[in-house]
């Protein structure tokens, strides 16, 4: 990140002293949809850059991560500023891309209403329907930006009404597109509560007029709808009995109105936008200005205190305690450890001393850390852009640079009252990539770099197996380990993939008796162990047992627990592939010492050598992991998701009607973990981007037997 104007911004930073001149909005919809264009167009409507870049150029201020450049597509979370009407909105703009819901999350967690951006063009994908299912779960405010009206194909009249089958009722456009006079492209708006045309012909801001008498029966139909969609929503009960008796309502306070069932997330507002030719981008910013909440409407997260103690509810007073969260954090280069940041309460300034708390997300590879730390300065961020402020208050969002501590979804409160931000939602990575560093040089910048992805990025979960002795990352899909990988790349290490190998566990699979004998003389004092044991298998899970059966002292009693260390050390390193050996029961019988030359090594070593003996008559079979999975998939994916399980050899244990989503099923199975390493993308293709899916170990089965005679090579 740069900390100067980058070329095209214009002005300095957008400065507010109260949480009511902000809007946090995060734009969601699918990979295409134009999401990160519309920003740069209302951008450069609201003046906040000359001019507005492209995708494709790979010139935008949200997209500039260079492997958001190289992709042609979002790979991470943005903030981009802008001023319009005294009002700071901060536009949260998100990847559209499945293996990114990280970023996606947290542009959700730091925003207090979200803009559904919908292709005029391609329409909508099945995870983004499913997002407003998770939106509406909270109660959170919608909007939906209808997009790419410049496009031949483009259809918003279709869009709509997918959006309405899709999303529900309530979704209703404010206006609807005007062809221009070629018939072809759109050239302006009709608004519904005003009647009126907005001519975008020669630009922003567009002409206002009259609209043409063929346009009044289309404007009327939608108009009617419109208006009774939004009384029905009105606290005035009056308005209804009014409007139906033929009273022409006020258009002021329809729009009051509107604005409210908004703000209320109760009434969900459709507008025609186009980024090219910057139709309905003033109708969007007013919008996103009049009807979407200021985080003084919001509810905030719960607070505790770092031991767990109960606090109080949290408001959004920028003279209340400090409390704010780390939406995301990367690490730049030149500039360091970069940290976008949510405050909810109370105000952060530079030079400030604070308190960052980071717990429960020890499993991911993030230890509960908590750090006292200076900020140095306070930013606004526009993409890669930091422009220093004085403050920042509550309700908005900036950037601090440079802490030492600070990983995403960390709290940040006051030094004398440290406080932890309940945690979002985040899922967790299924795809794992083992890694291996070229040369030990690459070892020592591996480590460092990793170090700096986890703190950004709570989807990735590093593992070092100490079975596999593989170093290997668990991400969200293979985009999502891709950009990983490049970064990594980028920050000069040179590494290789290599498959991911599944700890397996060995047994017997009848029982054996083994012959231990480790007799050595050559000068001084030799090597005397002899021992006999017998092997059993035992159920699953039930682990080692050690049994002295030894009469008459053939083996001295201070030797057997040698005798057992030995056959533990054994199991340890395996007998026919060399994984560790679990559910036997060893029973020491018999066996001989001598005087002089038996030790604890020797038994030790006799010890090893009986099981290894037994072995070679006991039948050993490789075991593997099997892991009990719950699937959650829309109903129509059901019967392809089983049909697929049973294909990996998974047994499917039942499905129950998914109690926290209309529609969706849930379906549990045990499934072996050699089948699962490519799970979470398989599943992904299978239900169109919608099926998600937990796992957890069970216990060891046997292998079949051409599987572990492939295994053994």
């Amino acid at each position: 990140m740069a900390q100067k104007n980058e070329k095209g911004v214009t002005g300095g930073a957008p400065v507010v002293t109260e949480p009511g001149r902000v809007r946090n909005v995060v734009l969601v919809g699918h990979s295409g949809a134009g999401k990160t264009t519309l920003v740069e167009a209302l951008l450069a409507a609201s003046g906040t850059i000359g001019r507005a870049g492209a995708v494709t150029e790979g010139t935008t201020v949200c997209d500039h991560d260079p492997a958001a450049v190289r992709q042609q597509r979002s790979v991470s979370l943005a903030c981009a500023p802008l001023v319009h009407r005294d009002v700071k909105v901060n536009l949260l703009d998100t990847p559209g891309y499945g293996d990114f819901v990280g970023e996606l999350r947290a542009g959700l967690r730091a925003a207090d209403a979200a803009l559904f951006v919908v292709s005029a063009v391609d329409g909508m994908d099945a995870a983004t329907a499913a997002l407003w299912e998770e939106c509406a779960a909270v109660d959170m405010p919608r909007a939906v930006a209808v997009s790419r009206l410049d496009h031949p194909r483009a259809d918003f009249d279709e869009a709509v009404a997918l959006c309405q089958r899709v999303f529900g009722d309530n979704v209703l456009p404010l206006y609807l597109p005007m062809l221009g006079d070629d018939g072809e492209s759109v050239a302006g708006l009709m608004g519904l509560i005003t009647r009126r045309v907005y001519d975008y012909s020669a630009g922003l801001p567009p002409e206002v007029r009259e609209p043409d008498p063929e346009h009044l029966p289309a404007i009327q139909e939608s108009r009617n709808e419109l208006i009774e969609g939004i009384i029905a929503e009105s606290e005035d009960e009056t308005l209804m009995d009014r409007y139906l008796g033929g009273e022409e309502i006020d258009p002021e306070v329809l729009i009051t109105d509107l604005e409210t069932a908004v703000a209320r997330g109760h009434f969900y507002p459709v507008v025609p936008v186009c980024a090219e030719t910057g139709v309905g981008l003033d109708a969007l910013l007013d919008g996103l200005v009049a009807a979407f909440p200021s985080p003084l409407e919001h509810d905030l997260p719960a607070v505790t205190g770092v031991d767990g103690s109960p606090r109080p509810p949290l408001t959004c007073d920028p003279d209340g305690p400090l409390v704010a969260e780390v939406v995301k954090t990367t690490v730049d280069r030149h500039v360091g450890r970069v940290s976008l940041v949510r405050v909810f309460s109370g105000t952060l300034r530079p030079d400030q001393v604070i308190h960052v708390s980071g717990h429960g997300m020890a499993e991911r590879g993030h230890p509960d850390h908590d750090a006292d730390e200076r900020v140095g300065h306070v930013y606004t961020p526009l993409g890669a852009t930091l422009r220093e402020v004085a403050a920042c208050v509550a309700g908005d969002l900036c950037a601090i640079t440079k802490s030492g501590s600070a990983e995403t979804g960390d709290t940040i409160s006051a030094k004398d009252d440290p406080l932890l931000v309940a945690p979002w939602e985040m899922p967790e990575p299924l795809l794992p990539v083992a890694i291996v560093a070229r040369s030990r040089a690459d070892e020592d910048a591996l480590a460092r770099n990793l170090s700096r992805l986890v703190a950004g990025d709570p989807t990735l979960r590093l593992e070092r197996n100490a079975e596999t002795h593989q170093l290997v990352l668990w991400c969200m899909g293979e985009a999502h380990a891709d950009v990983v990988l490049d970064r990594l790349r980028g920050g000069g290490v040179e590494l290789d993939t290599e498959p991911v190998r599944v700890p397996l566990r060995e047994t017997f699979g009848a029982a054996a008796r083994g012959h231990g004998r480790h007799v050595k003389q050559s000068g001084g004092h030799g090597q005397y162990a002899v021992c006999d044991i017998e092997v059993e298998p035992l159920p699953r899970g039930a682990g080692f047992e050690f049994v002295d059966r030894v009469v008459g002292g053939a083996v001295p009693h201070n030797y057997i627990p040698s005798v057992e260390e030995g056959v533990r050390a054994q199991m340890e390193r395996g007998l026919v592939a060399g994984y560790p050996v679990v559910d036997l029961r060893v029973t020491l019988v018999d066996g001989k010492a001598h005087s002089v030359d038996s030790s604890d090594a020797a038994f030790q070593t006799a010890g090893a050598l009986a099981l290894r003996d037994a072995a070679e008559k006991g039948q050993p079979t490789l075991l593997e992991p099997v892991d009990e999975i719950t699937v959650r998939v829309p109903d129509s994916s059901v019967g392809a998701v089983m049909g697929d399980l049973s294909g990996r050899r998974g047994r499917v244990l039942g499905t129950e009607p998914d109690p926290d989503a209309e529609g969706r099923t849930l379906v549990r199975a045990e499934v072996p973990a050699t089948e699962l390493l490519r799970y979470a993308v398989e599943l992904r293709s299978m239900t169109a981007g919608t099926g998600t899916f937990r796992r957890e170990f069970a216990r060891h089965d046997p292998m079949p037997a051409h599987l572990a005679d492939q295994a053994r090579k």
